[in-house]
């Protein structure tokens, strides 16, 4: 097929070389002239400062080498690991554009914050085994000189997910996987399941898988506070704009099958500034599309997907914001200490929330119920009619909750297979993603991270394999189904 061969070719040589000769000696230099040049002005005005007379902090840089766009969980991994595993330390410069600093409608922040290895494919396994040990590790990656020590809350008391009779086949199979992957994960009868958890009513389960260890939840908003701390002392650059256009130059090539294609190379980022009709250019090597929901449209301002149907230039990012709610309420006769995030098999869940009695929870619409996803309104009434029915036939006790609260918040959902998209685009050869992981991208986040920085420096997969989460698949019609998306 000569678009592997395209593929291969395009992921040859490091970008670690490019960073190594532009980020010399006579960028030092100047930097040092700068600095005297500010001296001398500031010694001839009276009173004034710098600062005072230009103060360009809320710009970005003209120049950086990687232009992550999303700081979020996700970009602000990214980040994180290409300074950590940089050549020479300070070698390589990262920008992060986030139009919202206040996170307030990122999904990082609006997440229940579980982390799983129950899953059916080995490289989301993987990736969610090598996160859970950065989370419970967290201050040997993220911590921070003079800073308090960052504490996730982890409560690994692990998930607990129900089968019916027809589904129990591909449970057990799916749990063959997750053990031979490393995993810890049991089966549990129906008999097993009531003296376990005797709060359950177990009529309808045929089978259940319970994650043992390395399973639960922890405080999303404290990772990404974490890590965005973290990579500011690490020297990574951030601003808060939108990236509204991206300028190419060209190449035009044929392929063995006489197929014209167009690689294009991005030079240039714009970025809008907050507030201001403004955009400054920012000139650099690499951009990593971690936009989550809004990822698809970054793509698109590249020119992915825009060319003739049926082509890799026609070939859309398929990625779009799709609305989950997430429900809180209090239930005193409610499941205690013990409890583990329960999936039943309606697709409803549930977690404790704290101490206090309190749980929250939601379940995932079907394809025609999906919300309207312009706004992150509540639907009440669909916890009413869709997640409280099935929640109090599988808990009893849940018949007298009380709901407290509710938010909404976005997946950034791969309409195409329902997985991450990582690695760069076959023809817009230096925009990598690391976006579409459709409900789970939170709590992969930093093995995702990690595989995208290696092969930005490096070229290639080191640490986990995730040659089958490329771009072309969505070409090549090689879907990877997760059959385990909650």
């Amino acid at each position: 097929m000569p678009l592997r061969a395209l593929r291969s070719g395009l992921c040859r040589g490091p970008w670690a070389r490019w960073f190594g000769t532009r980020r010399g000696g006579a960028t030092l230099d100047w930097d040092g002239k700068m600095s005297e040049m500010k001296k001398k002005i500031q010694s001839i005005l009276p009173g004034g400062t710098w600062d005072q007379l230009n103060d360009t902090r809320h710009l970005p840089p003209e120049q950086a080498d990687v232009v992550i766009v999303g700081g979020g969980v996700l970009g602000l991994s990214v980040a994180y690991w290409l300074k950590r595993l940089e050549k020479q330390r300070g070698s390589i410069r990262v920008l992060v554009v986030e139009r919202d600093h206040t996170y307030s409608q990122a999904s990082s922040g609006l997440s229940v914050g579980g982390i799983r290895q129950q899953f059916s494919l080995p490289e989301n396994i993987q990736l969610s085994l090598f996160s859970v040990n950065f989370l419970r590790n967290i201050n040997e990656y993220l911590a921070v000189v003079d800073s308090p020590p960052l504490d996730l809350q982890f409560n690994p008391s692990g998930y607990l997910l129900l089968s019916s009779e027809k589904g129990a086949a591909v449970m057990e199979s799916n749990v063959k996987v997750q053990r031979e992957e490393g995993a810890k994960v049991c089966l549990m009868s129906p008999e097993q399941l009531r003296y376990k958890f005797p709060w359950i009513n177990t009529e309808g389960v045929a089978l259940a898988s319970y994650g043992m260890e390395n399973e639960g939840w922890f405080d999303p908003w404290c990772l990404l506070q974490g890590l965005r701390q973290k990579v500011q002392s690490m020297g990574v650059l951030f601003c808060q704009g939108e990236v509204t256009r991206f300028i190419s130059s060209s190449d035009h090539m044929e392929t063995v099958n006489g197929e014209k294609v167009t690689l294009k190379r991005i030079h240039e980022v714009h970025v809008k500034m907050d507030h201001s009709l403004e955009y400054q250019p920012v000139e650099c090597a690499v951009v990593i599309n971690a936009a989550g929901a809004w990822s698809g449209q970054v793509a698109e301002l590249a020119g992915i997907g825009t060319g003739a149907p049926g082509t890799m230039q026609g070939i859309r990012l398929p990625v779009e914001p799709r609305k989950r709610y997430v429900y809180i309420w209090h239930c005193p006769q409610g499941p205690g200490l013990e409890s583990p995030l329960v999936t039943d098999t309606s697709g409803a869940y549930f977690r404790r929330e704290g101490l206090g009695n309190n749980y929250l929870g939601g379940r995932s619409p079907s394809e025609e119920e999906e919300p309207d996803s312009g706004n992150l309104d509540v639907d009440h009434d669909f916890f009413q009619e869709k997640v409280w029915p099935p929640l109090a036939q599988r808990v009893p006790a849940f018949e007298t909750l009380k709901v407290q609260s509710a938010w909404a918040g976005y997946y950034d959902y791969n309409t195409f297979d329902q997985n991450g998209v990582v690695g760069p685009h076959p023809l817009v050869v230096n925009m990598y993603f690391a976006t579409g992981f459709s409900g789970h991208g939170l709590q992969q986040a930093p093995a995702v991270g990690r595989a995208v920085a290696e092969l930005v420096l490096e070229g290639r997969f080191q640490t986990i394999d995730l040659s089958s989460f490329l771009f072309s698949r969505f070409y090549l019609g090689e879907k990877v189904q997760e059959s385990n998306v909650i």
